[in-house]
Protein backbone atom coordinates (compact mmCIF):
# COMPACT_ATOMS: atom_id res chain seq x y z
CA UNK A 1 0.00 0.00 0.00
CA UNK A 2 2.78 2.32 0.93
CA UNK A 3 4.04 1.79 -2.21
CA UNK A 4 1.16 2.33 -4.72
CA UNK A 5 0.62 6.02 -2.53
CA UNK A 6 4.20 7.24 -2.47
CA UNK A 7 4.12 7.84 -6.16
CA UNK A 8 1.37 9.84 -6.01
CA UNK A 9 2.56 11.80 -2.91
CA UNK A 10 5.69 12.67 -4.82
CA UNK A 11 3.99 13.35 -7.90
CA UNK A 12 1.90 15.71 -6.28
CA UNK A 13 5.31 17.36 -4.46
CA UNK A 14 7.04 17.18 -7.69
CA UNK A 15 4.51 18.72 -9.40
CA UNK A 16 4.46 21.73 -7.44
CA UNK A 17 8.20 22.06 -6.48
CA UNK A 18 8.20 22.20 -11.09
CA UNK A 19 5.43 24.90 -10.91
CA UNK A 20 7.59 27.03 -8.12
CA UNK A 21 11.08 26.43 -10.20
CA UNK A 22 8.87 27.60 -13.42
CA UNK A 23 7.72 30.79 -11.38
CA UNK A 24 11.42 31.65 -10.30
CA UNK A 25 13.47 30.94 -13.74
CA UNK A 26 10.38 33.58 -15.18
CA UNK A 27 10.70 36.10 -12.62
CA UNK A 28 14.78 35.77 -12.85
CA UNK A 29 14.48 36.35 -17.07
CA UNK A 30 12.20 39.28 -16.56
CA UNK A 31 15.23 40.61 -14.76
CA UNK A 32 17.47 39.52 -17.09
CA UNK A 33 15.54 41.19 -20.08
CA UNK A 34 15.39 44.50 -17.89
CA UNK A 35 18.69 44.93 -18.06
CA UNK A 36 18.88 43.51 -21.25
CA UNK A 37 16.29 46.35 -22.37
CA UNK A 38 18.35 49.04 -20.75
CA UNK A 39 21.73 47.95 -22.68
CA UNK A 40 20.14 47.57 -25.72
CA UNK A 41 18.42 51.30 -25.23
CA UNK A 42 22.38 52.34 -24.91
CA UNK A 43 22.63 50.61 -28.18
CA UNK A 44 20.43 52.40 -30.62
CA UNK A 45 21.42 55.28 -28.56
CA UNK A 46 25.20 55.26 -29.29
CA UNK A 47 24.24 53.95 -32.68
CA UNK A 48 22.64 57.79 -33.63
CA UNK A 49 24.86 59.46 -31.25
CA UNK A 50 28.13 57.66 -31.99
CA UNK A 51 27.69 58.33 -36.16
CA UNK A 52 26.80 61.79 -35.46
CA UNK A 53 30.12 62.25 -33.56
CA UNK A 54 31.81 60.17 -35.91
CA UNK A 55 31.00 62.52 -38.77
CA UNK A 56 31.30 65.80 -36.70
CA UNK A 57 34.82 64.79 -35.76
CA UNK A 58 36.38 63.69 -39.10
CA UNK A 59 33.95 65.84 -41.18
CA UNK A 60 33.55 62.96 -43.55
CA UNK A 61 30.81 60.43 -44.42
CA UNK A 62 33.44 57.87 -45.69
CA UNK A 63 34.46 57.72 -41.67
CA UNK A 64 30.78 57.15 -40.63
CA UNK A 65 30.81 54.08 -43.31
CA UNK A 66 34.51 52.77 -42.34
CA UNK A 67 32.77 53.16 -38.68
CA UNK A 68 30.05 50.87 -39.60
CA UNK A 69 31.95 48.57 -41.54
CA UNK A 70 34.30 48.00 -38.73
CA UNK A 71 31.37 47.21 -36.67
CA UNK A 72 29.93 44.93 -39.11
CA UNK A 73 33.18 43.36 -39.38
CA UNK A 74 33.36 42.68 -35.24
CA UNK A 75 30.10 41.20 -35.27
CA UNK A 76 31.41 38.61 -37.98
CA UNK A 77 34.28 37.58 -36.13
CA UNK A 78 32.70 37.23 -33.00
CA UNK A 79 29.96 34.99 -34.98
CA UNK A 80 32.58 33.16 -35.65
CA UNK A 81 34.10 32.21 -32.41
CA UNK A 82 31.17 32.45 -29.80
CA UNK A 83 30.12 28.81 -30.33
CA UNK A 84 33.77 27.79 -29.13
CA UNK A 85 33.23 30.32 -26.20
CA UNK A 86 30.10 28.65 -25.16
CA UNK A 87 31.86 25.51 -25.18
CA UNK A 88 34.76 26.66 -22.61
CA UNK A 89 33.09 29.33 -20.44
CA UNK A 90 29.50 29.74 -18.91
CA UNK A 91 27.11 31.93 -20.65
CA UNK A 92 26.94 33.92 -17.81
CA UNK A 93 30.40 35.09 -18.10
CA UNK A 94 29.93 35.83 -21.64
CA UNK A 95 27.27 38.09 -21.63
CA UNK A 96 29.02 40.11 -18.52
CA UNK A 97 32.13 40.30 -19.82
CA UNK A 98 30.19 41.46 -22.99
CA UNK A 99 28.89 44.42 -21.21
CA UNK A 100 31.73 45.26 -19.06
CA UNK A 101 33.77 45.86 -22.33
CA UNK A 102 31.15 47.68 -23.81
CA UNK A 103 30.87 50.25 -20.79
CA UNK A 104 34.53 50.07 -20.43
CA UNK A 105 35.12 51.12 -24.27
CA UNK A 106 32.37 53.96 -23.78
CA UNK A 107 34.96 55.39 -20.64
CA UNK A 108 37.69 55.27 -22.92
CA UNK A 109 36.29 57.06 -25.13
CA UNK A 110 34.83 59.84 -22.90
CA UNK A 111 38.74 60.18 -21.22
CA UNK A 112 40.79 60.00 -24.08
CA UNK A 113 42.17 63.15 -25.38
CA UNK A 114 41.84 64.93 -28.37
CA UNK A 115 44.74 63.69 -30.14
CA UNK A 116 43.37 60.31 -30.26
CA UNK A 117 39.92 60.47 -30.25
CA UNK A 118 39.72 58.41 -33.43
CA UNK A 119 41.83 55.69 -32.54
CA UNK A 120 39.37 55.75 -29.22
CA UNK A 121 36.69 55.23 -31.39
CA UNK A 122 37.71 52.49 -33.95
CA UNK A 123 37.92 50.87 -30.86
CA UNK A 124 34.45 51.71 -29.95
CA UNK A 125 33.35 49.99 -33.13
CA UNK A 126 35.48 47.23 -32.70
CA UNK A 127 34.04 45.98 -28.90
CA UNK A 128 30.32 47.28 -29.39
CA UNK A 129 30.29 45.00 -32.44
CA UNK A 130 32.31 42.46 -31.03
CA UNK A 131 30.48 42.45 -27.92
CA UNK A 132 26.90 43.00 -29.01
CA UNK A 133 27.10 39.69 -30.87
CA UNK A 134 28.43 37.50 -28.12
CA UNK A 135 26.16 38.93 -25.69
CA UNK A 136 23.12 37.95 -28.34
CA UNK A 137 24.37 34.70 -29.33
CA UNK A 138 25.06 33.60 -25.37
CA UNK A 139 21.88 34.47 -24.18
CA UNK A 140 19.46 33.39 -26.78
CA UNK A 141 21.34 29.72 -27.37
CA UNK A 142 20.99 29.83 -23.23
CA UNK A 143 17.38 30.69 -23.02
CA UNK A 144 15.97 26.97 -22.94
CA UNK A 145 18.55 26.53 -19.77
CA UNK A 146 17.00 29.16 -18.26
CA UNK A 147 13.40 28.75 -18.74
CA UNK A 148 12.78 25.00 -19.90
CA UNK A 149 12.38 24.03 -23.42
CA UNK A 150 8.29 24.47 -23.10
CA UNK A 151 8.79 28.25 -22.04
CA UNK A 152 11.16 29.17 -24.84
CA UNK A 153 8.86 31.07 -27.38
CA UNK A 154 7.75 33.35 -24.64
CA UNK A 155 11.01 34.17 -23.34
CA UNK A 156 12.24 34.95 -27.02
CA UNK A 157 8.75 37.11 -27.21
CA UNK A 158 9.78 38.98 -23.88
CA UNK A 159 12.95 39.60 -24.72
CA UNK A 160 12.04 40.72 -28.71
CA UNK A 161 9.38 43.67 -27.35
CA UNK A 162 12.63 44.91 -24.46
CA UNK A 163 14.40 45.57 -27.24
CA UNK A 164 12.00 46.79 -29.60
CA UNK A 165 10.96 49.21 -26.87
CA UNK A 166 14.72 50.14 -26.21
CA UNK A 167 14.90 51.05 -29.89
CA UNK A 168 12.18 53.45 -29.98
CA UNK A 169 13.04 54.90 -26.66
CA UNK A 170 17.22 54.91 -28.14
CA UNK A 171 16.07 56.57 -31.57
CA UNK A 172 13.29 58.51 -30.44
CA UNK A 173 15.60 60.46 -27.28
CA UNK A 174 19.40 60.01 -29.05
CA UNK A 175 18.98 63.60 -31.45
CA UNK A 176 17.26 65.39 -28.04
CA UNK A 177 19.91 63.63 -25.65
CA UNK A 178 23.05 65.06 -28.29
CA UNK A 179 21.10 68.52 -28.49
CA UNK A 180 20.52 68.88 -24.78
CA UNK A 181 23.09 67.69 -23.10
CA UNK A 182 26.08 66.74 -25.31
CA UNK A 183 28.00 63.95 -26.47
CA UNK A 184 29.82 63.14 -23.60
CA UNK A 185 26.78 62.92 -21.57
CA UNK A 186 25.07 60.81 -23.90
CA UNK A 187 28.47 58.48 -23.74
CA UNK A 188 28.29 58.89 -19.99
CA UNK A 189 24.23 57.69 -20.28
CA UNK A 190 25.57 54.93 -22.96
CA UNK A 191 28.34 53.29 -20.33
CA UNK A 192 25.62 53.65 -17.29
CA UNK A 193 23.22 51.67 -19.60
CA UNK A 194 25.63 48.94 -20.05
CA UNK A 195 26.85 48.98 -16.77
CA UNK A 196 23.22 48.22 -15.16
CA UNK A 197 23.05 45.45 -17.78
CA UNK A 198 26.29 43.89 -16.21
CA UNK A 199 25.53 44.30 -12.67
CA UNK A 200 21.66 42.52 -13.85
CA UNK A 201 23.82 39.82 -15.01
CA UNK A 202 26.48 39.33 -12.08
CA UNK A 203 23.13 39.01 -9.86
CA UNK A 204 21.22 36.18 -11.42
CA UNK A 205 21.78 32.65 -11.81
CA UNK A 206 22.41 31.81 -15.67
CA UNK A 207 22.51 28.65 -16.80
CA UNK A 208 24.04 27.83 -20.15
CA UNK A 209 27.07 27.51 -22.02
CA UNK A 210 30.05 25.23 -20.91
CA UNK A 211 29.53 23.11 -23.90
CA UNK A 212 27.47 19.75 -23.28
CA UNK A 213 27.15 21.12 -19.56
CA UNK A 214 23.47 22.17 -19.92
CA UNK A 215 22.69 19.10 -22.26
CA UNK A 216 20.46 16.37 -21.35
CA UNK A 217 22.36 12.79 -21.78
CA UNK A 218 19.64 12.18 -24.71
CA UNK A 219 20.52 15.40 -26.52
CA UNK A 220 24.24 14.63 -25.36
CA UNK A 221 24.25 11.22 -27.07
CA UNK A 222 22.55 11.89 -30.36
CA UNK A 223 24.47 15.76 -30.68
CA UNK A 224 27.48 14.97 -33.62
CA UNK A 225 31.04 15.42 -31.98
CA UNK A 226 33.45 17.60 -33.25
CA UNK A 227 36.22 16.39 -31.34
CA UNK A 228 37.88 17.27 -28.07
CA UNK A 229 36.76 20.64 -26.03
CA UNK A 230 34.20 21.45 -28.24
CA UNK A 231 36.24 21.22 -31.89
CA UNK A 232 36.97 24.03 -33.95
CA UNK A 233 34.28 26.12 -34.93
CA UNK A 234 33.96 25.61 -38.35
CA UNK A 235 32.94 21.58 -38.52
CA UNK A 236 30.93 22.04 -35.06
CA UNK A 237 29.37 25.23 -36.67
CA UNK A 238 28.26 23.45 -40.11
CA UNK A 239 27.39 20.36 -38.06
CA UNK A 240 24.63 22.13 -36.40
CA UNK A 241 23.31 23.46 -39.44
CA UNK A 242 23.49 19.79 -40.61
CA UNK A 243 21.46 18.20 -37.51
CA UNK A 244 17.56 19.17 -38.21
CA UNK A 245 16.54 19.48 -41.86
CA UNK A 246 16.37 22.63 -43.74
CA UNK A 247 18.34 24.43 -40.89
CA UNK A 248 20.94 25.29 -43.30
CA UNK A 249 18.54 27.09 -45.87
CA UNK A 250 17.09 28.81 -42.68
CA UNK A 251 20.16 30.89 -41.73
CA UNK A 252 20.15 31.57 -45.01
CA UNK A 253 17.32 32.55 -45.69
CA UNK A 254 17.73 34.92 -42.29
CA UNK A 255 21.39 36.22 -44.34
CA UNK A 256 19.09 37.36 -47.19
CA UNK A 257 17.10 38.89 -45.13
CA UNK A 258 19.55 41.11 -43.62
CA UNK A 259 20.80 41.98 -46.91
CA UNK A 260 16.96 43.25 -47.64
CA UNK A 261 17.19 45.05 -44.32
CA UNK A 262 20.45 47.01 -45.33
CA UNK A 263 18.15 48.29 -48.25
CA UNK A 264 15.38 49.89 -46.35
CA UNK A 265 17.83 51.00 -43.50
CA UNK A 266 19.97 52.92 -46.31
CA UNK A 267 16.70 53.71 -48.16
CA UNK A 268 14.46 55.22 -45.34
CA UNK A 269 16.38 58.65 -45.11
CA UNK A 270 16.27 59.22 -48.70
CA UNK A 271 12.66 58.40 -49.17
CA UNK A 272 12.18 60.69 -46.19
CA UNK A 273 13.73 63.66 -47.64
CA UNK A 274 12.07 63.19 -50.91
CA UNK A 275 8.51 63.91 -49.08
CA UNK A 276 9.76 66.18 -46.46
CA UNK A 277 13.14 68.45 -47.73
CA UNK A 278 12.95 70.29 -44.56
CA UNK A 279 12.54 68.34 -42.03
CA UNK A 280 13.16 64.46 -42.93
CA UNK A 281 13.80 62.89 -39.50
CA UNK A 282 10.25 62.82 -38.75
CA UNK A 283 8.78 60.61 -41.69
CA UNK A 284 11.94 58.26 -40.37
CA UNK A 285 11.14 58.20 -36.65
CA UNK A 286 7.40 57.68 -37.06
CA UNK A 287 8.22 54.92 -39.53
CA UNK A 288 10.19 53.04 -37.34
CA UNK A 289 7.92 54.06 -34.17
CA UNK A 290 4.73 52.41 -35.89
CA UNK A 291 7.14 49.38 -36.74
CA UNK A 292 8.01 48.91 -33.33
CA UNK A 293 4.34 49.43 -32.19
CA UNK A 294 3.62 46.13 -34.54
CA UNK A 295 6.43 44.26 -33.30
CA UNK A 296 5.52 44.83 -29.36
CA UNK A 297 1.56 43.85 -30.70
CA UNK A 298 2.89 40.74 -32.63
CA UNK A 299 4.58 39.70 -29.25
CA UNK A 300 1.51 39.98 -27.55
CA UNK A 301 -0.13 37.35 -29.36
CA UNK A 302 2.42 34.93 -29.66
CA UNK A 303 3.03 35.43 -25.77
CA UNK A 304 -0.94 34.37 -25.62
CA UNK A 305 -1.21 31.80 -28.81
CA UNK A 306 1.78 29.90 -26.90
CA UNK A 307 0.20 30.00 -23.40
CA UNK A 308 -2.97 28.97 -24.66
CA UNK A 309 -2.18 26.33 -27.12
CA UNK A 310 1.57 25.00 -26.07
CA UNK A 311 2.75 25.22 -29.51
CA UNK A 312 4.88 27.60 -30.81
CA UNK A 313 5.17 29.32 -34.30
CA UNK A 314 7.69 27.20 -35.94
CA UNK A 315 10.03 26.71 -39.17
CA UNK A 316 6.37 27.88 -41.14
CA UNK A 317 5.88 30.93 -39.66
CA UNK A 318 9.20 32.31 -40.28
CA UNK A 319 9.17 31.75 -43.79
CA UNK A 320 5.41 32.99 -44.52
CA UNK A 321 6.60 35.83 -41.73
CA UNK A 322 9.31 36.81 -44.08
CA UNK A 323 7.44 36.93 -47.31
CA UNK A 324 4.90 39.19 -45.55
CA UNK A 325 7.63 41.66 -43.88
CA UNK A 326 9.20 42.09 -47.45
CA UNK A 327 6.54 42.43 -48.92
CA UNK A 328 5.59 45.28 -46.88
CA UNK A 329 8.38 46.94 -46.44
CA UNK A 330 8.48 47.22 -50.29
CA UNK A 331 5.34 48.54 -50.13
CA UNK A 332 6.14 51.16 -47.75
CA UNK A 333 8.24 53.05 -50.82
CA UNK A 334 5.56 52.91 -52.85
CA UNK A 335 4.27 56.33 -52.69
CA UNK A 336 0.80 55.55 -50.84
CA UNK A 337 -0.51 58.18 -48.74
CA UNK A 338 0.65 58.07 -45.57
CA UNK A 339 -2.10 56.71 -43.44
CA UNK A 340 -1.83 53.68 -45.66
CA UNK A 341 1.88 53.56 -45.26
CA UNK A 342 1.38 53.69 -41.12
CA UNK A 343 -0.65 50.74 -41.68
CA UNK A 344 2.52 48.99 -43.94
CA UNK A 345 4.65 49.81 -40.99
CA UNK A 346 2.64 48.27 -38.41
CA UNK A 347 2.68 45.45 -40.33
CA UNK A 348 6.04 45.13 -41.46
CA UNK A 349 6.95 45.33 -37.85
CA UNK A 350 4.32 42.78 -36.92
CA UNK A 351 5.57 40.24 -39.59
CA UNK A 352 9.35 41.41 -38.42
CA UNK A 353 8.42 40.31 -34.53
CA UNK A 354 6.83 36.85 -35.80
CA UNK A 355 9.89 35.78 -37.69
CA UNK A 356 12.44 36.25 -34.96
CA UNK A 357 10.58 34.41 -32.67
CA UNK A 358 10.32 31.54 -35.01
CA UNK A 359 13.63 31.74 -35.88
CA UNK A 360 15.09 31.96 -32.45
CA UNK A 361 13.28 29.28 -31.41
CA UNK A 362 13.67 26.84 -34.07
CA UNK A 363 17.23 27.50 -33.12
CA UNK A 364 16.60 26.44 -29.81
CA UNK A 365 15.63 23.10 -30.54
CA UNK A 366 19.11 21.91 -31.41
CA UNK A 367 20.98 20.32 -28.93
CA UNK A 368 23.16 22.37 -25.94
CA UNK A 369 26.65 21.19 -27.57
CA UNK A 370 25.65 22.70 -31.47
CA UNK A 371 22.92 25.54 -30.69
CA UNK A 372 25.85 28.31 -29.42
CA UNK A 373 27.72 27.63 -32.75
CA UNK A 374 24.32 27.74 -34.63
CA UNK A 375 23.25 31.05 -33.42
CA UNK A 376 26.78 32.28 -33.83
CA UNK A 377 27.22 31.12 -37.41
CA UNK A 378 23.65 32.62 -38.19
CA UNK A 379 24.83 36.23 -36.77
CA UNK A 380 28.04 35.97 -39.19
CA UNK A 381 25.73 35.30 -41.94
CA UNK A 382 23.33 38.27 -40.57
CA UNK A 383 26.04 40.71 -40.21
CA UNK A 384 27.71 39.44 -43.63
CA UNK A 385 24.30 39.99 -45.59
CA UNK A 386 23.98 43.46 -43.90
CA UNK A 387 27.25 44.88 -44.80
CA UNK A 388 27.41 43.80 -47.84
CA UNK A 389 23.65 44.75 -48.37
CA UNK A 390 24.88 48.33 -47.49
CA UNK A 391 27.57 48.61 -49.73
CA UNK A 392 25.86 47.83 -52.95
CA UNK A 393 22.43 49.48 -51.90
CA UNK A 394 24.75 52.91 -51.28
CA UNK A 395 26.39 52.08 -54.78
CA UNK A 396 22.48 51.46 -56.09
CA UNK A 397 20.95 54.26 -54.52
CA UNK A 398 23.14 56.74 -56.87
CA UNK A 399 21.35 55.23 -59.62
CA UNK A 400 18.03 53.76 -58.81
CA UNK A 401 14.90 55.15 -56.59
CA UNK A 402 14.59 53.86 -53.42
CA UNK A 403 11.45 51.81 -54.40
CA UNK A 404 13.77 49.76 -57.30
CA UNK A 405 16.74 49.24 -54.51
CA UNK A 406 14.37 47.99 -52.02
CA UNK A 407 12.08 46.20 -54.28
CA UNK A 408 14.92 43.82 -56.10
CA UNK A 409 16.47 43.65 -52.13
CA UNK A 410 13.42 42.39 -50.39
CA UNK A 411 12.34 40.35 -53.94
CA UNK A 412 15.36 38.34 -53.17
CA UNK A 413 14.43 37.51 -49.64
CA UNK A 414 10.92 36.37 -50.87
CA UNK A 415 12.33 34.12 -53.43
CA UNK A 416 14.50 32.66 -51.24
CA UNK A 417 11.38 32.18 -48.48
CA UNK A 418 9.22 30.63 -50.80
CA UNK A 419 11.98 27.97 -51.30
CA UNK A 420 11.99 27.44 -48.00
CA UNK A 421 8.36 26.74 -47.47
CA UNK A 422 8.33 24.55 -50.34
CA UNK A 423 11.55 22.77 -48.32
CA UNK A 424 8.91 22.75 -45.43
CA UNK A 425 6.28 21.65 -46.74
CA UNK A 426 8.00 18.42 -48.75
CA UNK A 427 9.88 17.70 -45.43
CA UNK A 428 6.05 17.60 -43.96
CA UNK A 429 4.75 15.46 -46.48
CA UNK A 430 7.69 13.23 -45.63
CA UNK A 431 7.36 13.16 -42.15
CA UNK A 432 3.93 12.43 -42.35
CA UNK A 433 3.66 9.90 -44.64
CA UNK A 434 6.73 8.04 -42.42
CA UNK A 435 4.47 8.42 -39.30
CA UNK A 436 1.87 6.56 -41.32
CA UNK A 437 3.54 3.58 -42.28
CA UNK A 438 5.12 3.41 -38.71
CA UNK A 439 1.52 3.39 -37.21
CA UNK A 440 0.26 0.82 -39.89
CA UNK A 441 3.39 -1.22 -38.90
CA UNK A 442 3.40 -0.94 -35.35
CA UNK A 443 -0.79 -2.21 -35.90
CA UNK A 444 0.24 -5.27 -37.58
CA UNK A 445 3.62 -5.78 -35.37
CA UNK A 446 0.77 -5.41 -32.22
CA UNK A 447 -1.56 -7.86 -33.44
CA UNK A 448 1.21 -10.55 -34.40
CA UNK A 449 3.09 -9.87 -30.81
CA UNK A 450 0.72 -8.46 -28.39
CA UNK A 451 2.74 -5.53 -27.44
CA UNK A 452 0.96 -2.61 -26.57
CA UNK A 453 3.27 -1.09 -24.53
CA UNK A 454 5.25 -0.19 -27.50
CA UNK A 455 3.27 3.04 -28.05
CA UNK A 456 3.63 4.85 -31.85
CA UNK A 457 6.06 7.37 -32.15
CA UNK A 458 8.24 6.54 -35.20
CA UNK A 459 11.02 9.07 -34.59
CA UNK A 460 10.17 11.40 -37.48
CA UNK A 461 9.46 14.55 -36.59
CA UNK A 462 9.18 18.56 -37.70
CA UNK A 463 8.85 21.80 -36.24
CA UNK A 464 4.98 22.24 -35.61
CA UNK A 465 3.02 25.16 -37.37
Amino acid sequence: MDNADGPKANETDGGAGKDRDTAVSERRFRFLVAGYAVSSYGTFLNMVALNLFVYETTGRALAMGLFMAVRLASGFVAGLVVGGLLARFSAKSIMLWANVGQGGVMLVLILAPESLVTGALMAVSVVIGACGTLFMVALRSSIPEMVGEDRRAWANSLSITGRSLAMVAGFASAGVVVSLVGYTAAFLLDMATFVVCAVTVALLPIAGGKGAGGTTPESAKDAPKAGKGGGRWRPVAFLALAAAPGMGLMVALRGVDAFGSSSHNAALPIYSTSLDASNPAIFVSAFWCVWALGNIGAQQVIQRYTQRTGRTVGALGFGYGTVVMSAAFIAAFAGFPLAVTAVIALIAGAADGLTEVAYTSHLQTLPATLRGHAFGLSATFENLGFGVGMILVAAALDRFSPLAVVGWSHGAAIVVAAVFLLRVAGLRRRAEHAGRTGRAGLRKEEAVEGRPDRGDRDGAEVSRG
